[in-house]
């Protein structure tokens, strides 16, 4: 588990729970970037799974299942090196709208994979190690964007696949607290200014509590 600096109890029940700890103790912000690096950089497994600490598989059985198939080169997603997840709201939280934007956005990240277009979001990403290694991680220095452009530049090298059977549940805060427009407004252009400048838009990725 890696930490990004919390001030709250989040190291007390992850020291409980989580094998390795990585915490972030410089007085400076970390990007969410430096943050997954640094837990790829302890973890010893030849696939890493990275996944928010509020996003959680909604089959948990099936999710290990097909990881486990992807670690041992078996089934779909064999020749994969990266694997994208679907993501929805827990369907006691989901609105209909909610069920619109999900489902064109699930299936525009699965469109892109059909092109060779690396592309996924960053709740749930599985990558084997050697690929990660060869690109070097995510690039540290940014602030927002960093998802995308890792499994872009994956895709250049190897296969990018969308893992339907992996699907994972996020929590809607950051739309409920932004809306839509604003959010999509945001992943677009910071999308679009690591393409074509090669950094975000962005200084710093927002959270919310």
């Amino acid at each position: 588990m890696s930490d990004g600096g919390s001030s709250d109890g989040t190291l007390d029940i992850a020291r409980e729970h989580a094998d390795h700890v990585v915490v972030h103790s410089e007085e400076r912000k970390q990007t969410i970037a430096e943050g997954r690096n640094q837990g790829a950089w302890a973890a010893r497994g030849d696939v890493i799974v990275f996944i928010n600490g509020d996003t959680i598989p909604a089959n948990l059985e099936e999710f290990t299942a097909c990881l486990i198939d992807f670690a041992d080169r078996r089934g779909r997603y064999a020749r994969a090196s990266a694997l994208a997840c679907p993501v929805r709201f827990r369907p006691e939280e989901e609105k209909l709208a909610d069920k619109a934007f999900h489902t064109f956005y699930n299936s525009y990240v699965n469109l892109l994979l059909g092109l060779r277009i690396g592309a996924g979001r960053g709740e749930c990403q599985v990558v084997r190690r050697d690929i990660f290694n060869q690109v070097e991680g995510y690039r540290k220095e940014l602030a927002a964007g960093e998802d995308f452009d890792l499994l872009a530049r994956i895709g250049v090298r190897a296969r990018v696949q969308f893992a339907r059977e992996m699907l994972v549940f996020e929590s809607p805060r950051r739309f409920r607290k932004f809306g839509y427009f604003r959010v999509l407004f945001s992943w677009t252009v910071n999308a679009l200014s690591v393409m074509l400048r090669g950094r975000s838009s962005s200084d710093e990725w927002e959270p919310v509590r």
